[in-house]
């Protein structure tokens, strides 16, 4: 049995009336940057500005990449710059129960099977997708044993169709599922559950309907929205915000060691921030408060001016 959306030439699915819910999502593997920034900046603005609740969830699934001191640090982070959240916040390595039943529902389907390549092997055979690389099917039709001791994934297996979701900033994102998704991780090999299907439970447990993410992640929104059309979730309305890129060209990220940003600073990162996002006739030359700043910024806040391209030298 296969996943397929259930209507391929249809953007994703209206978001439920039960009011705007957005949420921030970083994984503590390290500080926020100015990159991070922009990104929750711009997913508490519009919480903030439709009158919705703005949630934080801190994504620490992959526990030898996330430490108790980054959690520690980031909800500082958030907290110098005047981004509050709603609701207590959300930790994904409280919920494996969760993620575990999700799982299995799939498995019980035949919605799943075992995958034994090695990294060295999809790097191989993968096909380059254009939102990563895309994998073959190389395990979909054998028959492979989870024995003790074997390092073997879980994938699930991706119908043929189209999939497509709707974004104010890039207009309608269409993917062919076996070209540009191909079957994807579910549970990895070390036991762990995916990112993907982690994030789908996530994103219905706290109701959200609106995401506002990096750019990065639009095939995984897609992968998660096919998910989510299987369970029969209501799939939330997206934002992708383009990722902000150094001097070379590069994204900046924690793993190419990205400058932290800093409370004593907090007033000019936002500043900062509010300019990568495009919102510069208002944000050029202010001052003032954290506060002053941030509730000018949500009055004035405008998704329609964030440019295609995020780089330093704008900031």
């Amino acid at each position: 049995m296969t996943l397929s959306p259930l209507a391929a030439d249809v953007p994703s699915a209206a978001a439920p009336a039960v009011g705007y819910r957005g949420r921030f999502a970083p994984t503590p593997s390290g500080p926020l940057h100015l990159g991070s920034l922009a990104t929750a900046l711009a997913s508490f603005l519009a919480a903030r500005q439709a009158g919705g609740r703005w949630l934080l969830r801190i994504d620490d699934i992959d526990g030898p990449r996330c430490k108790p001191e980054h959690v520690t640090t980031i909800l500082r982070q958030l907290d110098a710059h005047g981004l509050h959240w709603d609701e207590a916040e959300r930790y994904q390595s409280q919920h494996l129960p969760a993620y575990e039943a999700a799982f299995q529902h799939l498995r019980q389907d035949g919605h799943c099977y075992r995958c034994s390549c090695t990294r060295a092997r999809l790097a191989e055979t993968s096909a380059a997708g254009i939102d990563g690389p895309v994998y073959p099917g190389t395990c979909r039709s054998l028959s492979i044993v989870d024995s003790p001791g074997s390092s073997v994934a879980w994938r699930v297996r991706v119908g043929a169709g189209e999939i497509a979701l709707e974004d104010p900033l890039h207009g309608v994102i269409r993917r062919d599922l076996v070209r540009d998704v191909g079957d994807f991780v579910i549970r990895r090999s070390d036991g762990r559950i995916g990112y993907q299907l982690a994030c789908v439970v996530d994103e219905r447990e706290q109701g959200i309907t609106e995401v506002v993410r990096g750019a990065d992640l639009i095939g995984s929104s897609l992968r998660q929205q096919l998910l989510m059309q299987h369970f029969g979730h209501a799939v939330p309305h997206y934002l992708h915000v383009p990722v902000l890129i150094d001097a070379f060209g590069q994204k900046l990220s924690k793993q190419n060691h990205a400058a932290p940003i800093h409370a004593e600073a907090a007033a000019q990162n936002l500043i900062r921030g509010l300019t990568l996002l495009g919102q510069i006739p208002f944000a050029a030359d202010w001052r003032g408060r954290v506060d002053e700043i941030l509730g000018e910024a949500i009055r004035r806040w405008n998704p329609r001016l964030i440019p295609h391209v995020l780089s330093l030298s704008a900031a």
